[in-house]
């Protein structure tokens, strides 16, 4: 066989066992395995009122050039998402709220995309073997110790993207800034490097470079 049509032959053979394992439900959550530890009052109170408020996640912009840059990240990634979310509205709703909770916590979407990808990827209602929940497979715990109790309302789509944004947010400040140290710590497994190279690998797939 030439190479040419080895290569067609092996990436159609890609995204065969792609859509077999989409179809059959086989991709399994990866990660979910933050540890619980004891929080401060002042940190639990800051952590709850992170997650607390109910604000639609709708972007504000301060002028024109802004809206217009979020304008173009959210056409190129709605691109790139689509093999994942077929249909507009959800893709579009989906990545509006990313952006949102990303910009919130001071992330990268690009960043939150990849560990989502590596997560769960793109499943909303995606469980780990050891029952962490949804996009950002947010472990239950978290919903008695920064909100509500009812560890159901992490399948809710902005819910679960704040939780794990806020998370992610949370890790980082306690290891200063060190975003290795923090996936480390979202993923329950501090200073090996596997995962902290598998969200930081596929976030390469999701960072967005404007082309002025």
């Amino acid at each position: 066989m030439k190479p040419v049509a080895r290569s067609i032959s092996r990436r159609l053979c890609l995204r065969g066992l792609a859509a077999f394992y989409a179809a059959t439900g086989l991709t399994s959550a990866r990660a979910g395995g933050q540890i619980e530890e004891p929080l401060a009052d002042s940190v639990r109170g800051a952590l709850g009122g992170a997650v607390a408020s109910s604000a639609p996640p709708v972007p504000e912009f301060r002028d024109t050039e802004s809206r217009l840059a979020y304008l173009h990240w959210l056409g190129a990634m709605s691109v790139r998402l689509r093999p994942k979310k077929p249909d507009f509205q959800v893709r579009k709703e989906f990545l509006q709220t990313v952006w949102y909770e990303s910009k919130r916590a001071g992330l990268d979407p690009g960043l939150v995309l990849g560990l989502i990808q590596v997560e769960s990827n793109f499943r909303k209602f995606a469980v780990s073997r050891v029952g962490a929940r949804g996009y950002m497979q947010v472990m239950p715990f978290w919903s008695r110790l920064i909100g509500d109790g009812d560890p159901g309302k992490l399948f809710n789509m902005q819910i679960n993207l704040r939780f794990g944004c806020v998370i992610l947010r949370h890790y980082l400040d306690r290891e200063r800034g060190d975003m290795f140290m923090a996936l480390g710590r979202y993923n329950g497994s501090r200073g090996r490097a596997e995962y902290p190279n598998a969200v930081q690998g596929a976030a390469r797939l999701w960072f967005y470079r404007s082309e002025k």
